[in-house]
């Protein structure tokens, strides 16, 4: 029996209608949630997410500043930019969209947004905050993996899940999520042997590998919930997960589609974090 699917895309419109009308009422206080994006350089992928993420603010009711920057644009002039929004009291979430150009230092522009603004969960304080279990702003991508495996009904507590990949925005900071959900985790990487029967011992499989359809069914313990946060374009312009989505599904009990699983959530998440942030900045939390 094929598996369930998690669609992402119905998760997110409903939270996202939970976030309008809080932001309704917001404004009847006088204030309106606001996002700034940073956008340097002309990578088209990047420009495609920047207008996803505008549009969210426009149709949730939110505040929205777009900063374009050349790819010439200098490391200071950045660093200038974000200084001025740390302190801008209409902005209560900053995000500069990666990559940057190269002559860039990523981490010195991750660092200099003000912790409380930053809604990407980037900041070294808010990783740190995350690791010991503190209250913090989480990371958008992960945030929204959770979400989905909860919307399962699928009690994470107790559960072996298997995180396949270790980056910093995704691999790493689910695993402390899940964690933080009482489950048992092993995270897996491009230098694990025996990945494949490591991960058929996942009762949950969170996917962050950057390689298009190579966790098969052989992957998948029978029942399993899969989650797929993997993205990528193939030669025939078609989108398509880290997860081969036809083989797994035969073997999984649930399972999110790519596109239309983890791709919604990331900025729904963003945007549940702006209002967090606007509300924090304005006393009202």
């Amino acid at each position: 029996m094929a598996a369930e699917i998690i669609s992402g895309k119905l998760i997110s419109e409903e939270i996202r209608g939970n976030i309008a009308e809080e932001v309704q009422v917001l404004a009847s206080k006088g204030f309106r949630p606001g996002l700034a994006v940073v956008l340097i350089g002309e990578d088209p992928a990047s420009h495609v997410y920047v207008r996803n993420k505008e549009k969210a603010c426009h149709d949730l009711g939110f505040y929205s500043e777009v900063h374009r920057l050349p790819e010439t644009a200098s490391q200071e002039e950045v660093l200038t930019l974000v200084n001025k929004l740390n302190s801008q009291d209409s902005i209560h979430g900053i995000l500069v969209q990666l990559p940057l150009p190269k002559h860039i230092d990523e981490k010195a522009v991750l660092n200099a947004i003000a912790v409380e603004k930053d809604v990407d969960g980037f900041h070294p304080i808010n990783v740190g905050n995350l690791v010991i279990g503190d209250d913090s702003l989480l990371p958008c991508t992960p945030a929204g993996v959770i979400k989905l495996i909860k919307r399962t009904g699928i009690e994470m507590s107790g559960k072996h899940a298997v995180v396949i990949g270790r980056s910093n925005i995704v691999g790493k900071p689910v695993s402390l999520l899940l964690q933080r959900e009482n489950a048992t985790v092993t995270m897996c990487h491009s230098k694990t042997a025996n990945m494949a029967e490591i991960a058929r011992m996942a009762d949950i499989l969170v996917v962050a590998i950057g390689r298009a359809k190579m966790i098969d069914a052989s992957y998948v313990k029978p029942g399993a919930v899969v989650i797929d946060v993997g993205m990528n374009r193939l030669d025939n312009g078609k989108l398509a997960g880290d997860v081969d989505y036809d083989s797994a599904r035969e073997v999984a009990g649930y399972i999110t589609p790519v596109p239309g699983g983890v791709g919604p959530m990331t900025i729904t998440m963003l945007m549940k974090n702006t209002l967090l942030a606007s509300k924090r900045l304005n006393g009202l939390v």
